[in-house]
């Protein structure tokens, strides 16, 4: 089965979040699939393109940690504010959508407090 672009609107998963968010793609990239705008890899920014995932429950959040301490050791899950400092990866090189490689279902980023972000649903 061969890999599919990434479009407005597909379902996104943080391995740390308890729910599922939505993909955001600026509309000045000027490519559609469907009427909906595709992404790229530069697309990883925090409450702009990865919207929030609930809750989270990593450690390595400071928020998390604290409310965990508080909770006398007991992990107590936090709102979820994605802390995405890189691109993605995997990437079709090939296909460049604003000079940036096309983002693919496969694509992966990883959050600052060790969560990886996957695409459940390419949006098309």
């Amino acid at each position: 089965m061969s890999d599919s672009y990434v479009v407005q609107t597909a379902a996104l998963k943080c391995s740390f979040g308890d729910k599922q968010s939505s993909f955001k793609v600026p509309m000045n990239h000027d490519t559609f699939i469907n009427d909906k705008p595709q992404g790229n890899i530069m697309d990883h920014k925090s409450n702009v393109n990865i919207l929030p995932f609930g809750k989270c429950s990593s450690l390595a959040n400071p928020v998390v940690a604290a409310a965990t301490a508080a909770n006398k050791g007991v992990l107590k899950k936090m709102p979820c504010i994605p802390a995405t400092n890189t691109p993605w990866i995997n990437g079709k090189t090939d296909v460049l959508i604003e000079d940036f490689p096309a983002l693919l279902k496969s694509s992966t980023v990883m959050c600052m407090w060790c969560g990886v972000i996957s695409i459940e649903d390419d949006g098309q």
